[in-house]
Order: structure tokens, then C-alpha cells, then sequence
């Protein structure tokens, strides 16, 4: 599967000095293009970034605004959900039914979507518009 080779791929770059956890993330553009983000921490813990919001930052950045496939990536006994922020940033991007394959790095997946991983998201329709 590219998306989780380039999951992967990218986890390596994570800059976790402090946990020693590093998780890659890879997500497929309705544009086609694969675009990837790696967890980048600082001292002042709540500073850091996780590596879906860097996806998501580089597929914005690059042009495209919507998630057509997720691939999240970490070293755990146990394929790793994103964490709550990062729920919500998906959300934005990608519809309901957009898959999320969440890996590990020896090799155990699932699948699950988006609004599994996010039941009653907020949405621009609780803006009122």
C-alpha cells in the first residue's frame, strides 16, 4: 500500500526526543498526490505537532482540500488512533466514509473511517450556515 509505505517512510523524520514516540502519517488528496506529516515535538510539550496536522498542513500547503484516504503509522503493540485535535482536523478534510488505516509498525492494521474515529463531529453546519 503506498499510503502506509509513505506513512512509514516518513515516521523516520519524527523529531520525538522526549516521548521517543514517533508516528508517520501519510494522506491521499482528492488531487492524487500523497501528502505525509511526521510528529515534531518541543520541550514545551503542548508545542508540539502531531503527524496528521503536519499532513494535513503540507495538503493544504500544496493546494488541495480534501482527504480522500488516511494512513497513520507508530512502533506500539496496537495500531494507534489519532489523537482528539487530530479527529476534528480529519473531519475538516474528509467525509464521513473516508478510510483511516491505523498501523503499527510490526505489522497489525484495521481499518476504520473517519466518523468512526469521530461520531457527532462539529461541522460548518453547527455554525449556522
Amino acid at each position: 500500500m503506498p499510503l502506509l509505505t509513505a506513512a512509514r517512510a516518513v515516521r523516520e523524520n519524527a523529531h520525538a526526543p522526549y516521548s521517543r514516540f514517533k508516528v508517520g502519517a501519510a494522506i491521499l488528496g482528492a488531487d492524487g498526490r500523497i501528502h505525509v506529516g511526521c510528529n515534531v515535538e518541543n520541550v514545551a510539550y503542548p508545542e508540539g505537532t502531531c503527524a496528521e496536522a503536519g499532513a494535513i498542513a503540507a495538503m493544504v500547503a500544496a493546494g488541495c482540500r480534501e482527504i480522500r484516504e488516511v494512513a497513520v503509522i507508530a512502533d506500539s503493540p496496537d495500531p494507534v488512533p489519532p489523537c482528539g485535535g487530530c479527529r476534528q482536523k480529519l473531519a475538516e478534510f474528509a467525509a464521513p466514509g473516508v478510510p483511516v488505516t491505523l498501523a503499527t509498525t510490526g505489522g497489525a492494521s484495521r481499518v476504520v473511517t473517519v466518523a468512526e474515529l469521530l461520531p457527532g463531529a462539529f461541522a460548518p453546519a453547527h455554525m449556522g450556515d
